[in-house]
């Protein structure tokens, strides 16, 4: 079921590597430094405890294996760390942990977990001219208007709720509901559904709230229920969506569930097991559990390179090829130093490709992909696309 919003471009040969990684940690890196002569510390706030720790904790997991296999590569160049900060998906402890790293002189913020706050930090980060990397999140308030100091990897939440409202039609399932988290997030990808059914000529039947970190979902059920909607599109983290998954059906609901990729499948299929099957979810990054793409080979040869401690998932994909990208950056840099020459290289980027995901970042254009396909969940912890 896999559907893309643009044409991907063809991938690059796959780099020759031996040892992991060895062919994209490899990458030539210039004397890019901050701290001290050999470090580049990277900056993270992100929710490591709470109702969506799983997201940060699966993201670190697979930033830090690229960094580790690509710091053991070497060559006298700049070792790349993350210094992660737990803000447990909170917008004010969120911006407290980056007021903290920005004090300290990080030489760019990297991999925070949500739109509520990415919403807190971005300000922080663009007054104080830190470049701020790869955000899970696709939020548009952070893409719109440009911010030279924002470079996104993942697709936006409009790009992900149109292809879930355009399956939707195609399956002639038009009585929507929307049932969402009560904040930035939340509003983002119910802003991107409503646009996704307004082009068709249609609109929610219903929508529902929940507050973050929060698993009352009853209220939300109930109006939802009420409205005898086919299919609900859930814009929440996966301990409240698999709560109303499971109230909603309680209370006598059959159709149908989707989710935005914030979710964190996997998370998700843990919290359901086997009530999760036929449980939809978008993606903006390959599936990791097959092997028919180049990345995803790589991927999976990193984590048994690195002992098989990282879980493979979704997330920790994503925040593979996020450390990549920022590697990537280094690379382009050349010759120019400091957070400029990083701003520089990753606008040097232009059209390439991380083994098959296309990648494309330029002067004017921080957002560099735009990758989206569906997958479901199967019931037994799995996840196919």
């Amino acid at each position: 079921m896999t559907h893309h919003t643009s044409s991907i471009r063809r991938g690059l040969t796959r780099r020759a590597f031996a040892g992991g990684i060895a062919g994209a940690a490899a990458l030539a890196v210039p004397a890019l430094r901050a701290q001290s002569s050999n470090r580049i510390v990277l900056g993270q706030s992100a929710a490591f405890t709470g109702a969506a720790a799983q997201l940060g904790i699966q993201f670190h997991a697979g930033a830090k294996l690229f960094f580790d296999q690509y710091n053991a590569q070497g060559s006298g160049r700049a070792r790349v760390e993350i210094e992660q900060m737990d803000d447990g998906y909170e917008p004010d402890r969120c911006a407290e942990n980056t007021q903290k790293l920005l004090d300290k002189d990080v030489f760019a913020l990297f991999g925070y977990i949500g739109t509520p706050t990415s919403v807190a930090a971005l300000p922080l980060a663009t007054k104080a001219d830190m470049p701020f990397i790869a955000p899970f999140t696709g939020a548009m308030s952070l893409r719109q208007p440009f911010n030279r100091m924002a470079f996104h990897l993942r697709a936006s939440y409009n790009d992900e709720t149109e292809l879930i409202v355009k399956n939707l039609v195609n399956l002639g399932l038009t009585r929507v509901a929307v049932f969402h988290q009560n904040d930035a997030y939340g509003k983002a990808g119910l802003d991107g559904t409503v646009l996704a059914l307004a082009s068709r000529g249609l609109k929610p039947v219903a929508t529902g709230t929940v507050e973050r970190n929060s698993v009352d979902v009853a209220a939300a059920v109930a109006t939802i229920n009420a409205a005898n909607p086919q299919a609900v599109v859930q814009i929440s983290a996966y301990k409240s969506c698999a709560a109303y998954i499971r109230a909603a059906r309680k209370a006598g609901f059959g159709g149908s569930f989707y989710n935005v990729s914030f979710v964190g499948t996997q998370a998700l299929a843990d919290e359901l097991g086997k009530d999760g099957a036929g449980v939809v979810v978008s993606q903006v990054v390959p599936n990791p559990f097959s092997t028919a793409k180049p990345i995803t080979r790589e991927f999976r040869d990193a984590i048994a390179q690195g002992g098989n401690k990282v879980q493979a998932n979704f997330s920790s994909l994503e925040g593979y090829l996020a450390a990549r990208l920022v590697a990537e950056g280094l690379r382009r840099a050349g010759g120019r130093s400091g957070r400029d020459g990083l701003i520089s290289g990753l606008e040097a980027i232009g059209d390439t490709s991380f083994e098959g995901y296309a990648i494309s970042l330029g002067p004017k254009d921080h957002v560099a992909s735009s990758f989206v396909e569906l997958s479901m969940l199967t019931g037994d912890g799995k996840v196919r696309t």
